[in-house]
């Protein structure tokens, strides 16, 4: 569910990229508000909401440091299994070259939906059998992740203006350390109806974005693709292939309909681990054994939807 929000943001993001042929404004203190809803082809959704500030900061003259700003963006968010608290800053220093820290906090709750178990938190531990047994109940620990980054991204139209000329493209980088307050060294945990299979730890995620904004209805098309790795040792996690870059490809289709509604669709494509084993799916993931002859395929992952609404 993390990932939905992630695209939304990149999609946004590279929307502003687009807006060098927007009337000019004075420079200076701004704010301002986002409600978004998240639904998909999961069983999973939503809700947030978003105040955003931008401070003008060492602003120069030339075409690359009249925009220098910081922003920051407060959210708060919740799902049917969790409820979040979000903060980020963005710092501009010059058109193409961002940083970013930030870090979030939140705890969840469990929830069975037509017979099916869905974890919003707990630990993922193994039983004697093999199998993975779930370990939590509601708000009994924080779940919290801080993390720093940068990002370079360019806009054709900057170099060629023109209405139609805005190729943007964009790649972040960064690293982030999470944690279940409840979880020990090398203990397994769920958050937000994951796989399970997150510990206490830094972890890499990058992604690269290319689209095209037009100045139409249908106002721009891109193709993401994100990757995160997880850089916590975790003893014989070769094993069962927790060493393996997991990579999701994105294609991010966005609508304006106001000027106050937009509307993002997303269809993703992930890749998932082969094991040896034939019953590899009843299994807790640490007793699996990964095939390393061809240990990856791609799979169809799910579709997204975002409704925003700005104020």
């Amino acid at each position: 569910m993390k990932r939905i929000t992630v695209l939304i943001l990149l999609a946004l993001c590279a929307q502003a990229l687009a807006a060098e042929d927007q009337p000019e404004e004075p420079a200076g203190n701004a704010a301002s508000s986002e409600l978004l809803l998240m639904v998909s082809s999961m069983p999973e959704a939503k809700l947030g909401f978003t105040e955003r500030f931008t401070f003008p900061f060492l602003q120069g003259e030339g075409p690359l440091t009249k925009d220098n700003n910081i922003g920051l963006a407060l959210t708060a968010e919740v799902s049917p299994i969790s409820l979040n608290g979000i903060v980020e800053a963005v710092w501009t220093p010059i058109a193409f070259f961002q940083f970013m820290a930030g870090g979030r906090v939140g705890s969840g709750w469990n929830l069975e939906l037509f017979g099916s178990d869905i974890y919003g938190i707990g630990l993922n531990n193994s039983n004697a059998e093999g199998k993975a047994e779930q370990d939590g109940k509601a708000f009994d620990g924080l779940l919290w992740k801080a993390q720093t980054g940068a990002a370079i991204q360019a806009d054709l139209a900057a170099v060629f203006p023109g209405d139609w000329n805005h190729v943007v493209v964009r790649s972040y980088h960064e690293i982030n350390y999470r944690g279940y307050t409840r979880a020990a060294a090398n203990e397994a945990w769920y958050y937000e109806s994951d796989d399970g299979e997150n510990c206490n730890g830094f972890n890499y995620y990058g992604n690269f974005l290319i689209g095209y904004q037009m100045p139409i209805f249908f106002d721009m098309a891109a193709l993401l693709a994100e990757m995160d790795l997880y850089l916590y040792d975790t003893p014989d996690r070769a094993k069962w292939g927790d060493d393996k870059i997991r990579w999701t490809f994105s294609g991010i289709f966005s609508f304006s309909l106001t000027e106050k509604f937009g509307l993002t669709l997303i269809a993703q494509f992930r890749t998932q681990k082969n094991y040896q084993e034939s019953n590899w799916e009843d299994l807790h993931y640490r007793s699996r054994t990964i095939d390393n002859s061809n240990p990856l395929h791609l799979e169809f992952y799910r579709i997204a939807a975002a409704v925003t609404y700005k104020f």
